[in-house]
């Protein structure tokens, strides 16, 4: 049986700004993982950004909260990427959450829209936190 939770991927800015201010749109999306309402999509690639921005210095997170955080990703879904070549991406850093959104059949949640044009997108939803919130009415 398929699993009816929804599924997404996590531009690490829209993880980052979860932790800074949980009220906020960002926070709303991290409190659905909590729930077990939303299931994310990465791979080892994502996870890793995610560690290394996580316990940047500038953030101040305490490194206990990170541990815990990335534990969660246990129980996330780790998804195999088909690896795509393509250019046009402002930033090649991002491409991964492309390729794991693609092959996972998910939208891509970021807080920059600009860093993933329509042109290079596929057939990838690539959606403001809010604008996720609002396609799910849980706002």
């Amino acid at each position: 049986m398929k699993d009816p939770r929804k599924r997404a991927v996590l531009d690490t800015n829209v993880l980052v700004s979860a932790l800074i201010n949980p009220y906020g749109a960002p926070g709303r999306i991290w409190d659905l993982v909590i729930h077990q309402q939303l299931v994310l999509g990465y791979d080892d690639r994502i996870l890793v950004e995610y560690q290394q921005v996580l316990r940047r210095g500038k953030f101040g997170f305490d490194p206990d909260s990170v541990d815990a955080i990335l534990a969660i990703f246990q129980f996330q879904e780790s998804v195999y990427p088909i690896r795509w070549n393509l250019s046009g991406i402002p930033d090649q850093t991002d491409l991964m959450f492309l390729e794991v959104a693609s092959s996972a059949g998910c939208p891509l949640i970021s807080g920059n829209l600009k860093h993933y044009p329509e042109s290079i997108r596929g057939t990838v939803s690539v959606l403001s936190p809010k604008d996720y919130l609002d396609g799910t009415g849980s706002q």
